[in-house]
């Protein structure tokens, strides 16, 4: 039997890699992980948690100016991107030292710097330079911002990656896309001030969500101030004194200090020797996988974005904890992607599991649908006319709630709770026999008794 450097060789150093590296050195294997930049991966150096530290952030607008109606008198305030960017950093450094030392604790030998495959059990680091061999190798190196380089002056653009350390904060800034990161940014920059446009291609943004979810944030988006275009592409992007000026493909241009790409992440797969190895991928460039995460390699397996399954860091944790129990802890599982829960960390806020009620729709044929729309009660007093939407989507034929969508303050913090439920085969009648916890939000999910019309129906 051959000798291998190491039992596992972990290559990207986000959430998913390093919880598989955490588990199966913890299970006793040999493991080492590498790093060409910061360990924490996307969430936490350059995504998710950065992200919701400057959506905290522009919320702080809307605390200021409903304070008065709770009788608060607010002087003037301003506001200090530096000092925000600087916070934000030290937090993340303060992070990415937990990720350090979650993965020295159980023993895992940590390389910070490049890794590439060299054949189905070979990995050539860059520093120091020199090949390690280990009999289980994982890809866990996520996505990376998808630009597109046929707009004349594509350079122009950032992406989200950037966006996190500007060292000022542009007054003008339009945003393409219309999916988790582009309507998150235009809620994070208008809140703190910025003229901001949202351009997408689409006739709607956040496509795959339900369509009164998308709607009530176009409405809501609009009326804080953000400017909605939908139906157009850049076809050119120029720099000038005044600023960058945007060329639609319709020929009417936009004048912006800055100009942020977010139309999507690309698994990132680029030039780490998946070839080599005889690995196969898929049309984006996504490892190809079974439901054990392992490709048509044996030996060889991937996890988290770089698979494009279901692009989300708990997903990534998940497929990470199932590889390690699996293989090295004699605890075999693999993991569900039904029912996933996510949120969208817009201002008002969505949160949302199972089906939106379009594909509910297509999938079990007769729904009851049950929704509350309301102005919270927050409102009431401050003045703010902002609705709040619940929604529940039942299959007739089991009764079970197939889908619950929220928008509105604390959308996600719900909805992580409704996912249990769901999970657990809850039927509308559990959702009745609930006493609700008022006064909240959340109680409309399980005071909701009138049924609406299902958008299918209507259409009929």
């Amino acid at each position: 039997m051959a000798a291998y450097d190491y039992d596992l060789f972990v290559i990207g150093g986000g959430s998913g890699g390093v919880r598989a590296a955490r588990i199966a050195a913890g299970h006793g294997a040999k493991v080492a992980l590498a790093e060409e930049y910061r360990m924490g991966g996307t969430c936490v150096i350059r995504g998710c948690v950065p992200k919701k530290l400057l959506v905290y952030a522009s919320r702080f607008r809307d605390e200021f100016e409903d304070a008065g109606g709770f009788g608060w008198s607010v002087g003037e305030s301003t506001f200090d991107w530096p000092t925000l960017i600087a916070n934000k950093d030290r937090e993340i450094a303060r992070l990415e030292g937990i990720y350090r030392n979650v993965l020295k604790r159980p023993g895992v030998e940590i390389f910070d710097t490049r890794a590439v495959l060299k054949g189905p059990h070979e990995v050539h680091l860059a520093k120091p330079d020199r090949t390690v061999t280990a009999r289980t190798i994982l890809i866990a190196t996520g996505g990376w911002p998808v630009v597109d380089r046929k707009v004349s002056g594509y350079e122009h653009f950032i992406t989200s990656n950037e966006a996190f350390h500007l060292q000022k904060m542009p007054e003008r800034i339009a945003i393409v896309g219309g999916g988790y990161i582009a309507v998150e940014f235009a809620g994070i920059f208008a809140g703190l001030g910025a003229e901001t446009t949202l351009v997408y291609r689409g006739e709607k943004i956040l496509r795959g969500f339900d369509e009164e979810l998308r709607d009530d944030l176009t409405k809501e988006s609009r009326q804080r101030g953000i400017r909605v275009v939908t139906g157009k592409v850049f076809a050119k992007i120029e720099k000038t004194k005044s600023g960058l000026v945007g060329t639609y493909n319709d020929g009417e241009t936009i004048v912006a200090d800055q100009i942020m790409v977010a139309t999507g992440r690309a698994p990132n797969t680029a030039g780490i020797g998946l070839e080599l190895a005889g690995v196969v991928l898929g049309e984006r460039g996504e490892i190809k996988v079974d439901a054990t995460s392992q490709s048509n390699v044996p030996g060889i397996y991937a996890i988290g974005d770089v698979t494009d399954r279901v692009n989300l860091t708990p997903v990534a944790i998940r497929e990470g904890h199932a590889f390690s129990d699996s293989l090295f802890g004699k605890r075999s599982w693999t993991v569900d992607h039904d029912l996933v829960p996510t949120g969208v960390f817009s201002t008002p806020e969505i949160g949302t599991v199972g089906l939106p009620e379009h594909e509910a729709a297509k999938t079990y044929g007769k729904l009851d649908i049950y929704k509350s729309r309301f102005t919270p009660l927050k409102g009431t007093l401050s003045g703010r006319k902002e609705k709040t939407l619940l929604k529940l989507v039942v299959d007739v034929a089991s009764q079970k709630v197939v889908g619950c969508h929220v928008l509105g303050p604390d959308a996600a913090e719900i909805v992580q709770m409704a996912a249990i439920a769901m999970r657990m085969g809850a039927t509308k009648a559990d959702f009745d026999a609930t006493i609700a916890l008022h006064p909240t939000m959340a109680e409309e999910l399980v005071t909701m008794r009138e049924k609406w019309m299902p958008l299918a129906a209507a259409a009929e």
